[in-house]
């Protein structure tokens, strides 16, 4: 599915360059699960940025199912983000004033589909938010508000999701919850791509790349990942817990 080749990518500031990717080689199959981590600076925001069409290589090629990026003019390159890729964003990147379902309906006006409503809610059912399609963002916690953003990105079917530090403003258990959905999501066949400085949230992928410097420093498989399911159930278990021994030694007073 993503193939990169000798990637390079170069920023000019003046007159300085400034190169974010220095001959970045890497393949990514279908139905992967892959947690992109490194420093700040490492070049990992950039390569999201080329993996999802928003920027072109400087040099090097860029295959997303075998088609060449950097020959794409600008109407091709937005119709492959709308098709092909789903975003999560740290910030949820909703629009304030509008439902769950109207933001989940977004990509689908961009692809000119019909049926917007059903399809938009058939995606918010199946993040869990089948009672919460007529709130706004403000009336959401933030992990429901990522769930939100989870139901846009896939509401136009892709086979690509491409997450940015997407249990980056949210509690633990959100959290947890968050990485359950992309793990299922996983199983279902659709290639997660993740962002994060978080290393229990990249234990949860299938596989770990780790950049520095613009360049790849590690790239391994991971043996046996964390189940959010399971790391879910230990979470709220010991939530109840603390919150059963608060009741009592508030009795006890």
């Amino acid at each position: 599915m993503i193939e990169i080749n000798n990637v390079t990518k170069t920023y000019k500031l003046g007159a300085h360059e400034i190169k974010a990717l220095r001959k970045i080689s890497l393949k990514i199959e279908p139905k992967e699960f892959v947690a992109i981590m490194g420093p700040s600076g490492s070049g990992k925001s950039t390569l999201m940025n080329i993996l999802g069409c928003l920027d072109k290589p400087s040099d090097g090629s860029y295959k997303l199912d075998g088609i060449e990026v950097k020959d794409m003019n600008d109407n091709q390159l937005a119709k492959i983000r709308n098709q092909k890729i789903g975003f999560v964003f740290q910030s949820f990147n909703l629009l304030p004033r509008t439902t769950a379902l109207k933001n989940v309906e977004l990509p689908l006006i961009y692809a000119g589909k019909y049926n917007r409503t059903a399809l938009a809610q058939e995606a918010l059912e199946l993040v869990g938010l089948k009672e919460r399609l007529n709130h706004k963002p403000n009336e959401l916690s933030g992990g429901q508000r990522q769930r939100v953003a989870i139901a846009r990105a896939l509401v136009n079917k892709p086979g690509l999701i491409l997450a940015d530090e997407p249990t980056g403003n949210i509690d633990s258990i959100a959290g947890e919850e968050i990485m359950e959905i992309f793990q299922n999501l996983n199983e279902q066949g659709i290639t997660i791509v993740l962002v994060t400085h978080e290393e229990n949230i990249s234990e949860h992928a299938k596989r770990t790349i780790r950049f520095r410097d613009g360049r790849i420093v590690e790239d391994r498989q991971i043996g046996k990942r964390r189940s959010a399911k399971e790391e879910l159930k230990i979470l709220l278990e010991s939530e109840e817990y603390k919150n059963n021994n608060n009741r009592n030694s508030g009795n006890s007073h």
